[in-house]
């Protein structure tokens, strides 16, 4: 399948510290040198991240890879916030290499919020609503010229098969520990699921450490690294890995959401769970307990959508 992205291997991360992020900020931007800088406790993977003072944070990429997602984000994250109807990471200044750091990185204005998570969502329904209104207002931005899947985001908003090699992968390990065969039912169900080929803005990483509650409500969106435009069906993994059922429903309908979409959704909410599942497998802690939570999710939706319905007089 030539027209299948190859995502090759997997990116060579550095190490950075809070002493190395304060020379960089000190040597670049003065003006904010005598400000503390403190690491982000859960900062994420593809970026560093550390508090600048009160009202600001520092992202600097981990590996080259990510890097590629600066340019991006500083070009395009100023014309998504003023079309979307909650804060979004805001740029206030574009860094350059140096401090024997080796990529480009930014400064972000702070954005107040913990992460969402399921105990922490005041009203389950309420919060898919909100987050639909996002993901809806998000499709609605002018695709027009946006950052086309590739490197820079991971091919989201590309074909599902550009995974198709980590999620046997994945299938392989875990056969033995969970029911391989719906899983395999439903990406193959996924994969046959046609889009429609119209460019649609979407965020690639909706996710509980993305979603910042303020008070158990939707307060704001962060981390626009894997933003495009494309296939927009990335962003229905959320339904799934985060929503009840009773918010999954209420989110599809919000979205107007067709069933090929949707199935294609629910791939993107397998391959990511699965690939989760197998790195934590024996594991106890947070991120394979709700990693396993999600695939009952998913399963259990899928089984619910393909059960034949008896006919009543």
């Amino acid at each position: 399948m030539s027209d299948v992205p190859d995502l090759g291997p997997m990116p060579r991360r550095i190490t950075v510290d809070a002493e190395q992020a304060h020379r960089l900020v000190a040597g670049q931007f003065p003006q904010w040198a005598d400000l503390p800088v403190e690491p982000v406790a859960d900062g994420g993977w593809d970026n560093w991240t550390f508090r600048l003072g009160d009202g600001m944070l520092v992202r600097l990429p981990s590996a080259s890879e990510y890097a590629l997602a600066v340019e991006k984000e500083h070009r395009w994250l100023p014309l998504l916030a003023s079309r979307l109807p909650l804060p979004v990471p805001a740029p206030l200044a574009k860094g350059e290499p140096g401090a024997d750091y080796p990529f480009p990185w930014s400064i972000y204005q702070w954005l107040d919020g913990e992460p969402a998570s399921a105990g922490r969502i005041a009203d389950p329904v309420g919060f898919a609503l909100e987050l639909a209104g996002f993901v809806a207002a998000l499709r609605n931005v002018d695709a027009a010229d946006g950052p086309r899947p590739g490197k820079h985001n991971w091919f989201r908003g590309a074909t599902l098969r550009t995974y198709e090699g980590l999620l046997e992968s994945a299938l392989a390990k875990l056969d033995g520990h969970v029911d391989v065969g719906p899983a395999r039912e439903i990406w193959k169900t996924a994969l046959d699921a046609r889009w429609d080929g119209a460019d649609r803005w979407f965020h690639g990483d909706l996710a509980q450490g993305n979603l910042l509650l303020e008070d158990g409500r939707l307060a704001a969106v962060i981390d626009f690294g894997t933003c495009g435009v494309g296939d927009p069906a990335c962003d229905l993994a959320i339904a799934w890995t985060l929503l009840t059922a009773d918010g999954r429903q209420a989110f599809r309908e919000r979205l107007s959401v067709d069933d090929a979409s949707w199935a294609r959704g629910r791939g993107w909410a397998l391959w990511k769970t699965m690939a989760t599942c197998s790195s934590t497998l024996g594991d106890t802690g947070r991120p394979a307990l709700e990693a396993r939570r999600a695939l009952t999710e998913i399963l259990a939706e899928y089984r619910t959508s393909t059960a034949p319905t008896t006919a009543t007089r």
